[in-house]
């Protein structure tokens, strides 16, 4: 009986530990899958030369022939005044030809707060940045509101701020103003978006020369795998305006003279310089399919390196190239073999190209020449310039609309001539396109590789894959859909409507429910606000136009509708099938809203419906009297609210059920365009994405520009002239007002305030808040402290509360005007 036992234990004991080691190796796994987690890209914004600012024109520039390159702008003097076309002339540069931007020094300042005087004194890479950050996340559906704090770390890959040297006199120091450490420096360009934008991620400024921006890809996809943040922005930022750089690089012969990088060509002869910014926006791939956002590919893997004892600290080094490109394969648990592009650094020297190729034939060869099919390589450097600080950015978007597309560009023109002779190509199985070529169909995966190298021995690679969705049911419009469109201001809503109209024209029947989700949830609601339904693309576009048409100016609402209410009354059959007929119209509105008992709102019709409200945002409290025993033989649904002045009630039942859903879109409609804040996920119908190819919000660019100095030394804009605004006349609360607000406009340079808006809506800050409260204390004693001043009142509020004080003080003999 005791053996028996003592077998049995032991068979229990057993049978536990094998458990328990199952659950051991699950999480191990679990763990390791964690670390290598895939990661989405979701959204793209960039500026790329000259004048490429969307994910389509960078396609098409990519399919075509063209060369980014031009001469040196007007707005560039100082890099004219130093051309030579003398290689080697000491002080000199010989390049007067590069990837340059069109146009640099325009800025929407007022979408993003920020005021003249602030912008005129910003770097133009963190103008440009706040808008390419804003199109991607609005290109990915993610909607910006500076209230929610969204978890969004910030990676910025930056090698220089040149901007700020116009203000470097040594002669004339007043050329020095507060925003000259906020308006360049590093690290600004990443705080600036995260602090406008009101996220909470991390935030990295991150400069390891032409390497910058992929390393902060690297750093981004840890970011999220660690849990640091649940979305990202990896960026790379890159202008010409330094006479002294472009000077340096061609004493060192790192430029090549003609300004185009001959990559792999038998003629390369250095590297051409190019200008741009490009923000790629990321999340984790199971949470992106989780929420329906537009995947463009997959980051399967990243890895970092240096290269330490190189033979010299700007010379690559092939050892090192090849750990890092197996590391990045290591980190994707991709085998060599399914690789069939890399967008190589290639940035087109006689010592660069060589090393890198032949790091990529150490780890990629041997299975390239096993399988048969050759392994394309390219570099966008030869038609966009080397963009240093952002060259990795630049590549990773064109490897990601490859990976769409299918399609390989061609990485050399037909009349580039041969390839680098210092390469075996016939050994290799690399091969260097001339004309644009679907990828191979002999490789199953869609995958490549982006290459990176800075001068400053940092190697970074990075391995993508194209995305293959998981099997999802199309989606599919139950009845007339609901289309919202907003902007800051009525000619910002016109361009906008005109462009989604254009769109809708040329859109299929099966993408309405996409695009108005879209466009309904991906979006930030602003002030000036249209709503129109439809049941088909085109029918949205000709209300647009209609709406366009009637050329009626929008008025921003000043304040969202109050005292909403929810009648219900008749037999609760019918009001069940009215919540049944939204539920299945909108499976979002299914689930019991965060903190209602779920047993409560099941058996209560009523309250079920009050909570699919309160889902999108409508929070309606029951209508007095109501109740689901008033006499009738139908029932009686309706959303009632009062803004601008009146009371309106609209109806959420009709005929029949069926007629639920049309009628909440209606309801839906007028307090979206009546200034309420919706927040309309939830009316998505069943199946229903973002994507990514709508058009972005349309900014309204005015030029911010500080010429180079030339000459003598002369005033700055950031210097202070004398106080330009007469006194007022008396004390009286009226015109010390005045007074106050001509004084603060001076202070911003602006041409004009609203004095509805408040201080931080103008672009007030601290630094303009000290110059003000200075200005205004060498005039008259302050007897307030900056505590008691609200900065979210409107302005006439908030000066006038000052002026108050001032006169009190002057009455009271402790301070008068002087």
């Amino acid at each position: 009986m005791s053996e028996a036992m003592d077998a049995e234990g032991v068979r229990s004991l057993m049978e536990d530990q094998l458990r328990l080691s199952r659950r051991l190796r699950a999480r191990i796994a679990e763990l390791e899958d964690e670390r290598h987690a895939p990661v989405a890209v979701v959204g793209m914004g960039l500026r790329l030369p000259p004048a490429i600012d969307t994910p389509e024109a960078y396609w098409e520039f990519l399919c075509g022939t063209d060369s980014a390159l031009s001469g040196i702008p007007a707005d560039r003097p100082g890099l004219r005044a130093v051309y030579d076309p003398s290689v080697g002339r000491p002080g000199r540069s010989y390049v007067d030809r590069a990837g340059f931007l069109d146009t640099i020094a325009d800025f929407d300042a007022d979408f993003f707060g920020v005021s003249r005087r602030e912008a005129r004194l910003l770097d133009p890479q963190q103008r440009m940045l706040l808008e390419t950050s804003w199109e991607a996340l609005e290109r990915a559906g993610i909607a910006v509101r500076r209230s929610d704090r969204l978890d969004v770390g910030i990676y910025l890959g930056m090698m220089t701020s040149e901007y700020s040297e116009r203000n470097e006199d040594r002669s004339d120091m007043s050329r020095i103003d507060p925003y000259y450490i906020t308006g360049g420096g590093l690290s600004f360009g990443a705080g600036r978006i995260s602090h406008l934008m009101g996220f909470s991620g991390p935030v990295l400024g991150v400069e390891t020369a032409c390497s910058s921006s992929m390393t902060t890809l690297h750093l981004a996809v840890q970011g999220l795998r660690n849990g640091e943040c649940r979305y990202a922005l990896a960026a790379g930022a890159n202008l010409l305006l330094s006479a002294s750089l472009m000077v340096s690089l061609c004493q060192t012969r790192a430029l090549a003279p003609d300004g185009r990088s001959k990559s792999f060509l038998a003629t390369a002869d250095g590297y051409g310089r190019g200008e741009g910014i490009g923000v790629v926006a990321l999340m984790r791939l199971d949470d992106a399919e989780r929420e329906g956002r537009p995947v463009l590919a997959v980051i399967r893997g990243t890895a970092v390196n240096h290269d330490g004892a190189a033979s010299g600290l700007t010379a690559p080094n092939g050892p090192a190239q090849q750990e890092v490109i197996r590391a990045a394969l290591a980190d994707a648990r991709i085998d060599p073999a399914a690789v069939g592009f890399v967008e190589a650094h290639g940035t087109g020297t006689v010592l660069g190209d060589p090393i890198e190729i032949g790091a990529l034939d150490g780890v990629l060869g041997e299975a390239v020449r096993r399988r048969g099919t050759p392994l394309n390589i390219g570099s966008v450097k030869s038609r966009l310039g080397h963009l240093e600080g952002a060259s990795g950015i630049a590549s990773v978007m064109k490897t990601v609309l490859m990976l769409q597309h299918g399609v390989i560009p061609a990485a050399a023109h037909p009349d580039d001539g041969e390839l680098n002779p210092h390469i075996p190509w016939e050994q290799l199985g690399f091969t260097v396109l001339r004309r644009n070529t679907p990828w191979p169909a002999e490789l199953s995966r869609r995958v490549a590789g982006i290459n990176s190298f800075g001068m400053s021995g940092t190697n970074v690679h990075a391995v993508l894959e194209a995305h293959r969705p998981p099997a999802v049911p199309a989606s599919a419009s139950h009845g007339p859909e609901l289309l919202t469109l907003s902007a800051k201001d009525h000619g910002a809503l016109d361009r906008l409507a005109d462009r989604v109209g254009s769109l809708l024209r040329r859109a299929e029947d099966t993408r309405l429910a996409d695009l108005c989700h879209t466009l309904r949830a991906g979006r930030a609601p602003f002030a000036h606000r249209l709503a129109v339904v439809g049941a088909t693309p085109r029918d949205l576009a000709e209300a647009l136009a209609d709406w366009r048409a009637q050329g009626v100016v929008t008025a921003a609402a000043q304040e969202p509708p109050r005292r909403i209410t929810l009648r219900t009354e008749g037999p609760a059959g019918q009001l069940e099938a009215v919540v049944a007929a939204l539920a299945d119209a909108h499976p979002g509105l299914r689930d019991a809203p965060a903190g209602t008992a779920a047993d409560a709102v099941a058996e209560d019709p009523a309250a079920r419906l009050r909570g699919m409200l309160a889902r999108l945002g409508v929070h309606a409290s029951p209508a007095e009297g109501a109740g689901q025993a008033a006499p009738g033989p139908d029932a009686r649904i309706d959303l009632s609210w009062e803004a601008h002045g009146r009371r309106t009630t609209l109806p959420l039942a009709g005929a029949g059920p069926q007629d639920a859903p049309g009628l909440l879109r209606a309801a839906l409609a007028e307090l979206f365009t009546a200034g309420a804040d919706l927040r309309l996920a939830a009316l998505s119908a069943p199946g229903a994405r973002f994507v990514s190819d709508l058009p972005t919000y349309p900014f309204r660019r005015r030029t911010y520009w500080i010429d180079e100095p030339a000459g003598e030394p002369s005033r700055g804009p950031g210097a202070e002239a004398p106080a330009g605004v007469a006194l007022p006349e008396s004390l009286e609360p009226e015109a010390l007002t005045r007074y106050l607000l001509d004084l603060l406009q001076e202070v911003l340079q602006a041409e004009v305030l609203d004095p509805e808006l408040s201080f931080l809506d103008v672009g007030g800050d601290s630094f303009i808040s000290t110059l003000f409260i200075t200005r205004v204390e060498e005039r008259f004693e302050v007897g307030m402290t900056a505590d008691e001043l609200s900065l979210d009142m409107p302005l006439h509020d908030l000066l006038g509360k000052l002026a108050e004080s001032i006169a009190a003080t002057a009455a009271a003999g402790q301070g008068v005007g002087a």
